[in-house]
């Protein structure tokens, strides 16, 4: 699908404001409603854009613990990689979890009820066929800077 400056501009404003008006993003773009409308459901229709949604304070809600752990697993095959990242993706307190490459497999964030629930967690997985060889703990102190939501100006360019 080709993506002309219209499209692009349009992923730019919904990343940041899903709940914009047709009128102000068509404003925004330089374009009547109707011909903006039209692309914002072509880009639905074709999958680009996959769906809205509100970005939730937990914090808000409910006083958690963040902790960032590496791990390392035993095994390098892709049996235990499999293993682990289902249990990953069966864990509700781990909030992200990425693949890395250097010294260690994983770098999880974990959001747990506090820091004893979170060494729970890790002292299961240790019992378990979760496969970890070593794992390193990061208490959170304070958040410097979160991810920005959306796209920023410049991510996409035109085909």
């Amino acid at each position: 699908m080709k993506l002309d400056r219209y499209d692009l501009k349009i992923l730019e404003i919904l990343s940041r404001d899903g709940r914009i008006t047709k009128s102000k993003l068509a404003e925004a773009i330089n374009l009547s409603v109707s011909p903006c409308w039209e692309r914002v459901r072509r880009l639905e229709k074709t999958g680009v854009i996959e769906g809205y949604s509100a970005r939730i304070n937990p914090h808000a809600l409910v006083k958690r613990t963040p902790v960032w752990v590496q791990i390392e697993l035993k095994q390098h095959n892709a049996e235990s990689f499999a293993c682990f990242e289902a249990l990953v993706h069966d864990t509700p307190e781990v909030t992200e979890c990425v693949a890395v490459g250097g010294g260690v497999d994983y770098l999880l964030k974990v959001e747990a009820d506090s820091v004893d629930a979170y060494q729970r967690l890790i002292d299961e997985w240790l019992t378990s066929d979760a496969g970890i060889e070593r794992y390193f703990t990061y208490i959170v102190t304070k958040t410097v800077k979160r991810p920005a939501p959306g796209l920023r100006q410049g991510d996409l360019r035109a085909y």
